[in-house]
């Protein structure tokens, strides 16, 4: 009886691994790539879109099409058990995938919690819980470091910060970002923190008026940060340039993807706002 028994339980658990090892998935943006990658799934990714370039890795995976208008008959022929994507520009896509039937995750997170309980969800789908719970504890130890350190810094001597999504038209990012979150975590003050929508346009006068100590391009330009805004009319009179902080040397990708790596982009915020410390 004990080796009916047994040879039932070997059975069960071998046709249960036997399935685990044979799924497939498919991301069709990045930030979801940059999860299921942290989440140690390369085997079983076998699709991405052509915006996937993170880890390396993505690089050489299948490519599905552009982010808001992939293949929908090479994402069949791959036969995915998952198709994880993103909201907003995806929305089209993604009720199409369903009604063709698809199991189809959509993440959107909008702050670092949010990013948090998206990355359990992942893992439930994907059956790397365990994988999970590591990669949570160690992103939240990662912000705990730089938390820390801010709770030393009073408010009034936190420098405030500009941060430029784009410069035309000029836009920046505002309350309900990541990057808001992220420059508040990094013990900035972000001037355009009260705008009503996460990323909208700003104007170039309020970015004078507002005088910030701190200047951070979210992209990268190949001429120097500094001299890419002394042209701009009136700027020479804001400190962050009279100072000469103005960065563009931050991987934007850290900064706008709501993945793993934007503990990397907190690090790198917090170290242009405290040079010294």
């Amino acid at each position: 009886m004990k080796k009916i028994i047994f040879i039932s339980i070997f059975i069960c658990l071998f046709f249960s691994s036997a399935a685990l090892a044979q799924s497939r998935y498919i991301s069709l943006a990045p930030s979801t790539t940059e999860i299921l990658f942290a989440l140690g799934l390369d085997e079983e990714i076998v699709g991405v879109s052509t915006y996937c370039n993170y880890p390396n890795r993505a690089k050489s995976k299948t490519k599905v099409g552009n982010f808001s208008s992939p293949n929908i008959e090479r994402i069949i022929a791959l036969k995915p058990d998952y198709i994880f994507c993103t909201g907003l520009e995806q929305a089209p896509v993604v009720a199409q995938l369903r009604q063709l039937n698809l199991n189809v995750y959509v993440a959107d997170p909008v702050n670092v919690e949010e990013l948090f309980k998206t990355i359990n969800a992942i893992a439930k789908i994907t059956y790397k819980e365990s994988q999970a719970s590591l990669l949570i504890s160690k992103m939240k130890d990662e912000i705990e470091k730089i938390a820390t350190r801010v709770k030393a810094i009073l408010h009034q001597e936190r420098p405030k910060v500009f941060i430029e999504i784009w410069h035309e038209p000029l836009m920046t990012a505002a309350k309900g970002s990541f990057v808001d979150e992220l420059i508040t975590l990094a013990g900035g003050i972000n001037i355009a923190h009260d705008l009503i929508r996460p990323y909208c346009n700003f104007s170039a006068e309020k970015v004078i008026s507002l005088n910030p100590q701190c200047i951070i391009l979210a992209y990268m330009d190949q001429e120097a940060p500094l001299k890419l805004v002394q042209q701009r009319f009136g700027w020479d009179k804001i400190d962050a340039v009279r100072n000469g902080r103005v960065f563009n040397d931050i991987d934007p990708d850290t900064l706008l993807r709501p993945g793993p790596r934007i503990t990397s982009g907190l690090a790198e915020i917090y170290k242009r706002l405290y040079p010294g410390e």
